[in-house]
């Protein structure tokens, strides 16, 4: 079998809707209360990160184990960005090496784009997961540069090298409950590491079009469901959740002020192959398998907390349909010319599945009997529920999720079972 074969089916690109027509003006003003909530929060914890440790996993470009530049380094990113299909865009993408990020630039580059990975193989999961990822990008025609979007330096000297069209925003710090053990890593990468590639964005000529990963965590403590982009997202319930509603304010910062066509995507708990090791469908795999015992949590009423799981190749699609409907920036050289466009939508399944129904299929597929723990919820940023509305996905970028929640663990069962035991089913993917 092919290595492509378990890959996200190649997304057309979507005919571009003109955007006066369909985006109605309540749907991405913030309103003033909120704006300024976000900014006067983002540069608190941007201030915080002045007087935080640098993270043991980050890599300087004085390390000498870092190298870049030179003619063929120089060679290897132009061949891996330049699109291979007439009018084919041209993306930097950042977090190539995570989860999302591998998808989506091998989704794109089967399509004919040209994509240019970026990552700095953090520690905070397993780098031989990363490593393996960056096998499958380079047999896909993807180069990947080892560094930090923290380092200006380097990102001037891409943006120098290529004339990127579009940039898909991924490198981030994940993860709510490991806030609480390094908070510092949070401000450092979502925050930032997201001003510093704005920096640089706003700088190039001509402006890239740039579409980030926002998350269903900014909707925090909201109760209202299922959840829409005009809700509030004042009432963050961890600092991952804070952090990247700090920076939707930055974003529509640079956009007000610089003319950067900006586009949010706010991800529902996404599952399926070679996802992180750190979600509950991951370990919980893992644990029975080994039969160890899982803590399946319950909200304060006894009742289960369920999760808007949404499958890989649904949020690639949401991904290229957001890249393939972003207006160009109207900004040159940090000055803008004209109002530009900016975007906040969610992209999530739209059916909340209970986790306890979660183990229920995991032991139906992996055809063992979860040892279950039942344990309330604790107070470590997690909320109980989560469900999105995904109208104005469906309606102006073509979002359309189409994988159950069995349909999609199976797939991701038969990868682990492959990747991690050997098993005879297993797909080279």
């Amino acid at each position: 079998m092919s290595h492509l074969d378990d890959l996200p089916p190649t997304p057309g690109k979507y005919k571009v809707v003109p955007y006066g027509v369909l985006h109605n003006h309540r749907y991405l003003r913030l309103s003033k209360l909120t704006l300024w909530a976000s900014l006067f929060l983002a540069l608190f914890l941007f201030y915080l990160v002045l007087s935080a440790p640098p993270s043991p996993s980050r890599r300087s470009l004085n390390d000498s184990s870092v190298k870049y530049g030179g003619s063929h380094w120089e060679k290897q990113v132009r061949k891996s960005a330049r699109p291979r299909s007439r009018g084919g865009l041209t993306v930097l993408v950042t977090g190539a090496a995570g989860f999302v990020g591998t998808h989506v630039s091998i989704a794109l580059r089967r399509r004919g784009d040209g994509v240019l990975g970026l990552d700095n193989f953090n520690r905070y999961y397993d780098p031989k997961l990363k490593r393996a990822r960056q096998g499958l990008l380079e047999r896909s025609g993807v180069f990947v540069v080892e560094g930090d979007v923290n380092d200006a330096v380097l990102l001037r000297k891409l943006f120098d090298v290529v004339l990127f069209t579009h940039v898909m925003h991924l490198a981030a710090q994940a993860g709510v409950r490991y806030a609480m053990q390094n908070p510092g890593s949070y401000v450092n990468s979502n925050i930032a590491g997201f001003v510093n590639l704005l920096e640089v964005s706003k700088a190039a000529s001509p402006q890239p079009a740039l579409v980030w990963a926002s998350s269903s965590s900014v909707y925090g403590l909201n109760t209202k469901v299922p959840f829409s982009e005009k809700d509030r997202t004042d009432q963050p319930a961890s600092l991952y959740a804070a952090t990247k509603k700090a920076g939707e304010g930055i974003a529509h910062t640079y956009n007000h002020i610089y003319g950067l066509s900006l586009t949010g995507l706010r991800f529902f708990t996404v599952y399926g192959p070679w996802g992180r090791p750190d979600m509950a469908y991951f370990f919980f795999t893992k644990d029975i398998l080994k039969g160890k015992t899982i803590t399946v949590f319950e909200s304060p009423d006894k009742g289960s907390v369920a999760r808007d799981f949404t499958y890989i190749d649904d949020i690639v699609r949401g991904c290229l349909g957001a890249l393939d409907t972003a207006e160009k920036s109207t900004g040159s050289g940090g000055k803008k010319k004209g109002p530009a466009m900016f975007r906040i939508y969610n992209l999530g399944n739209t059916s909340p599945v209970p986790v306890t129904k979660l183990v229920t299929i995991l032991e139906k597929l992996l055809k063992m009997k979860a040892k279950r723990k039942i344990m309330p919820l604790p107070r470590n940023g997690d909320v109980e529920f989560t469900h999105a509305n995904i109208t104005l996905a469906q309606t102006e970028i073509g979002y359309k999720p189409e994988v159950d929640l069995e349909a999609g663990l199976k797939k991701f069962v038969k990868w682990y079972m492959g990747f991690y035991t050997g098993s005879k089913k297993k797909s080279s993917w």
